[in-house]
């Protein structure tokens, strides 16, 4: 299983608006070949910061992914309510195994 965990910070006025456009994305995501977990995290003490959990079957399956149409609106769409830029980080996953 391949993951990406995303880090995303955004401005405390944007936290609704990067709600509803990143729920968008993930009821889409959730439904694409290969896709195993999409969760969504916000932290408790810091409202404006989020982990976006992305577990696909195969890098590839994680590549195509970013091809969709749901995943180039999230895209376009947030990165201007984000206090710096989203920083994700690729995974090999050891437990559980396939």
């Amino acid at each position: 299983m391949y993951v990406t965990i995303v880090h995303v910070q955004v401005k405390p006025e944007h936290i609704d608006k990067f709600i509803e456009a990143t729920r968008l994305n993930y009821e889409a995501s959730i439904k694409e070949k290969g896709n195993r977990r999409f969760d969504i995290l916000q932290d408790i003490d810091d409202p404006g910061k989020f982990i976006l959990y992305e577990a696909y079957t195969t890098q590839e399956d994680a590549k195509a992914h970013k091809d969709t149409l749901h995943y180039l609106m999230w895209r376009e769409r947030v990165p201007m309510m984000m206090a710096k830029q989203r920083e994700g980080v690729p995974y090999n996953c050891l437990f559980p195994q396939d």
